[in-house]
């Protein structure tokens, strides 16, 4: 996998400043968190927002791919597709695929905290 350029990162964190997202760096790529939940990811300098059963169809009717990585045996699908670029500079044309992903981070079950004992 492709480094992120910081650049890039800093691109994405200025056109979400709106909700306030920050980069975390993370196996190569780098989550994006708003509300410290992950709301996208950034894979070799494309941005990838979540997706459920509610928002997958804007998605989908745009013909954006899902983010995948090579398993062990077989191709992996994630929930994060890939945002529409052309919409990147405009946070108005922007903002409902952004609210959704947010939305969609929020509905995704919250992991249960390990017991340190």
């Amino acid at each position: 996998m492709a480094k992120v350029k910081p650049a890039f990162v800093e691109f994405i964190e200025e056109a979400l400043i709106p909700v306030g997202a920050r980069g975390k760096s993370m196996f190569g790529g780098w989550g994006m968190y708003v509300q410290d939940r992950m709301m996208g990811l950034i894979v070799e300098d494309v941005l990838y927002l979540k997706a459920d059963a509610e928002n997958v169809g804007m998605f989908q009717t745009a013909n954006l791919e899902p983010f995948t990585y090579e398993g062990k045996d077989k191709l992996v699908q994630m929930s994060y597709y890939r945002a529409p670029e052309d919409l990147l500079e405009d946070w108005q044309a922007l903002e409902p695929w952004v609210m959704g992903a947010i939305a969609a981070s929020h509905r995704q079950k919250k992991p249960a905290k390990k017991s340190k004992g």
